[in-house]
């Protein structure tokens, strides 16, 4: 049997990058005061977490199987996923601002409201993407 998942994780990768881009701009460019800053910031966590973002995915994936093979699903799992993803894209976060601006304050500023906003914006994206079946196999109700 292939695994198509490929493709969802592919798709579920680039919609949270157009989300968490946005949010990394703003939020970037309120807290330093330049807007270049924030899309200085914004075009490089492009990169960065999109690569880290999918392999999140993939080991989420990967670990999280029943005994017969079909993917478990629950709030307990999304809320997991989303304090693991979370501290992977802080580090992320903090890190190119810190490099970015040269002030590691900065970074740690932005990297700690974004710590907020970007858990409640991901909670809602994996329940958004919960709720379509695009990549998956035809998928039973719990």
């Amino acid at each position: 049997m292939k695994d198509t998942s490929y493709k969802r994780h592919i798709a579920k990768t680039v919609t949270w990058r157009l989300v968490g881009t946005i949010d990394t701009i703003l939020l970037s460019w309120i807290i330093s005061g330049d807007p270049l800053i924030g899309l200085q910031i914004g075009i490089y966590e492009v990169i960065t977490k999109m690569v880290l973002y999918f392999l999140h995915e993939r080991v989420w994936f990967k670990v999280n199987l029943s005994k017969d093979g079909k993917i478990l699903e629950s709030r307990k799992r999304h809320i997991a996923k989303t304090i693991t993803w979370r501290m992977v894209g802080t580090i992320d976060t903090m890190t190119l601002a810190w490099i970015v601006t040269g002030n590691p304050l900065t970074g740690f500023k932005i990297a700690s409201v974004e710590v907020v906003t970007k858990m409640l914006l991901y909670y809602l994206h994996e329940r958004t993407w919960y709720k379509i079946n695009f990549g998956l196999p035809k998928r039973t109700n719990e």
